[in-house]
Parts: structure tokens; C-alpha cells; sequence
């Protein structure tokens, strides 16, 4: 089994190819694409393959250390951006064929009239200890 992080990425229109944003869907619309996304996880539970996941609200800030003993922060990420993080999940799976294979049913779930939104969906493998050295 590896783990991968499926990273959502929420896309504004117009590189969205459903081009219509999130906040003009529908009460309906929105409440189809939560139970699209629930439904997936709970199946993903009844086979072992989900371990985690999480919506992200769009407000956010950047936090690094600057060197001084003081973190600047700013505002952002911005929800007006084309490109947000979204939310995540982590699922484990026995190949990489299988977690293209459930990307690509993830980034089908419906939006604006049910349509699917085809969103942008990163693949990660979780980084693997290094192999031990042994003489």
C-alpha cells in the first residue's frame, strides 16, 4: 500500500471548464457536490483506501520566518485568486494506477446544473523513509 495526497485546487473561472464559480452555484448544486465528495469517502472507507480528508475555507495567511525571531505574516491566499487550495485527501492504495484512477473520479464531481467540474487535482506520494544503510 503507498499513501498519496489527492490536493483539491479550485480554479475560478475562466480556467475553471465548468466556468461557473463555486459561489454561484446553487444551495442545491453545492449540497450535490458535498455529497458527491462524502459519498466518495465513505466508499473509499468500505475498502480501506481512505485515510483522511478536509475542506479548506478560502481565508488564509502566509507565515514564514524571516530570520529576525519573528514570523511576518501577510494576507492570502485570497479567495478572488484563480488558483486555491481547496481541501485534500489522503487515500492508500496498492498503485499509482489506482490513485490516477481515483483522482480522476474525484475531479468529476458535479457543479453548476450537475455538470462536472473537472477540477484540478495534484498527486502526491507521501515521502518514503530513506532506505537504511546496513554493512
Amino acid at each position: 500500500m503507498a499513501k498519496y495526497l489527492l490536493l483539491k485546487h479550485y480554479r475560478g473561472a475562466p480556467a475553471a471548464v465548468n466556468d461557473v464559480p463555486m459561489d454561484q452555484w446553487t444551495p442545491e448544486e453545492v449540497a450535490a457536490h458535498i455529497q458527491y465528495m462524502n459519498d466518495f469517502a465513505a466508499r473509499l472507507e468500505s475498502t480501506g483506501e481512505f485515510v483522511d480528508g478536509q475542506a479548506l475555507s478560502p481565508e488564509g495567511t502566509f507565515v514564514r520566518y524571516d530570520g529576525e525571531g519573528r514570523p511576518p505574516v501577510t494576507d492570502g491566499p485570497f479567495p478572488e485568486t484563480k488558483d486555491l487550495i481547496a481541501g485534500w485527501m489522503v487515500i492508500d492504495v496498492d498503485s499509482y494506477e489506482r490513485a490516477l484512477e481515483l483522482a480522476g473520479e474525484l475531479s468529476a464531481a458535479p457543479g453548476a446544473g450537475g455538470k462536472p467540474i473537472h477540477e484540478w487535482l495534484e498527486l502526491r506520494p507521501f515521502l518514503m523513509a530513506p532506505p537504511t544503510v546496513t554493512e
